[in-house]
């Protein structure tokens, strides 16, 4: 529920229940003030028949008796209401009665009985609350519709501000540039947003280059030890060294996790700062394809069998040519990496999904904690278990849905690529567990 929306709502109850009370008070308010004017008029007609009886003026009582209503018979005193016939309207109409003892010289004590009609009465009441009821209701609706105006003005550089966040891109190297409003809590709100965006530019910046230097520093001794150590192993007399011929292999050997191993962090260090931004469309059929006639030598020396199934039509992607070439070199080096010698391998490719299946260990558990880094099956394994974290940054990148299933007792895993699902953003490296990475 929107904020402006959810004070219009307290605004309109508070209004109503103003507006219910304010009417009931109203109604019998007017009410009471009519029955005290009609209450005082037959006081002032009793007061009048008393001063003519005082002053001996009153006409005898059977005279009287075809004015009044009078009764020698003793009656409750005092004000009454009562519903007399209309000989007009033929129907009962409300009257107000005052009923009080009078003594006539020479006749004794008589109740004489005044009537008022209310009817009068009612119709002005029903005058006077249609027209209040008429101002409260349009005092009510002009409430809510300049509420609303005024809100909706009040609030639109915080409108203004809120669309300038979902369209920042930090990619721009630039911060936001947000006016500074009249009002004052929203002014101090851009100013730090902007202050924000400053250090954020600033960071990102920072990152970006520590990064690429830090790639760059690394790559190059990296590549001089794997050369030097290299030719060392070519020297022959350190193969008639029975001892150090293996400590250099295994250095070399750890030379090479150890760069696979960087070349992997930087792909993910890139793909998290998002500078792919030049996508294409790829031929993903025809990719797949060349991948896994690379990948077919491989495949015999495991002895895997594989299936091949791809739509007969064009599978076309938008995506960056690089991160098209790691998605299925990582998806197909897991299938293999992760299979048992003489195992099974289906390959299926669709314009809606790519899905990749192998045989494997039998394992258990939640099949997601697979996509964490440095998540491996098998702890021995010189795999650097970064391929389906870089997988699921790849999907996480362009949208695409990504799921791992393990079926026929776990030794059955599956992973589907849907290349036309709206994928959540891009998660925090330290909440990547969310998501299924070897």
């Amino acid at each position: 529920m929107k904020l402006l929306a959810a004070t219009t709502r307290y605004y309109l109850a508070l209004t109503t229940l103003l507006f219910v009370l304010g009417s009931f008070g109203l109604y019998y308010g007017v009410e009471w003030a009519l029955r005290g004017e009609v209450e005082e008029e037959l006081q002032a007609r009793r007061q009048e028949l008393i001063e003519k009886v005082q002053a001996h003026q009153l006409t005898s009582v059977a005279v009287l008796q075809t004015l009044l209503v009078i009764s020698r018979q003793p009656k409750p005193v005092g004000f009454s209401d009562t519903l007399l016939l209309d000989a007009q309207e033929h129907e009962q109409v409300p009257n107000r009665q005052l009923t009080f003892p009078l003594t006539v010289p020479g006749e004794g004590t008589v109740w004489v009985t005044l009537r008022k009609s209310l009817v009068e009465a009612d119709d002005l009441l029903g005058v006077v609350l249609a027209v209040m009821l008429g101002v409260l209701t349009l005092l009510l609706g002009g409430v809510v519709l300049i509420n609303r105006w005024l809100a909706g003005r009040m609030w639109a550089p915080f409108q203004h501000t809120l669309a300038a966040l979902r369209s920042y891109d930090l990619q721009q190297h630039k911060a936001l540039d947000l006016p500074t409003p009249a009002i004052a809590e929203f002014a101090e709100l851009n100013l730090a947003l902007t202050t924000l965006s400053q250090r954020l530019v600033s960071d990102y910046e920072s990152l970006r280059e520590f990064t690429g230097n830090a790639a760059h520093e690394t790559q190059t001794p990296l590549a001089i030890m794997q050369a030097q150590l290299e030719q060392l192993l070519q020297i022959p007399a350190l193969a008639e060294d029975d001892a150090a011929a293996p400590l250099v292999a295994e250095l070399y050997g750890a030379t090479l996790r150890l760069s696979r191993l960087h070349q992997a962090l930087s792909l993910l260090s890139k793909i998290e700062n998002r500078q792919f931004a030049q996508a294409v469309p790829i031929r993903l059929d025809q990719l797949l394809q060349e991948k896994v006639a690379q990948l077919t030598p491989l495949f015999d020396a495991r002895e895997l069998r594989y299936g091949l199934d791809i739509a007969s039509g064009p599978v076309i992607v938008q995506m960056h040519p690089g991160l098209a070439d790691s998605l299925l070199q990582n998806l197909l080096q897991n299938a293999v990496k992760h299979n048992v010698r003489g195992g099974e391998i289906g390959i299926t490719l669709a314009p809606q999904e790519l899905k990749i299946s192998n045989t494997g260990a039998a394992v258990g558990g939640d099949p997601s904690r697979f996509f964490e880094r440095f998540r491996k099956q098998n702890a021995a394994s010189e795999s650097p278990g970064l391929g389906l974290s870089i997988v699921q940054q790849i999907c996480g990148y362009y949208g695409f849905g990504i799921d791992y299933f393990i079926t026929e007792a776990g030794t059955r895993h599956t992973l589907r690529i849907e290349f036309s699902h709206t994928a959540a953003p891009l998660p925090k490296r330290n909440a990547e567990a969310s998501r299924p990475t070897e």
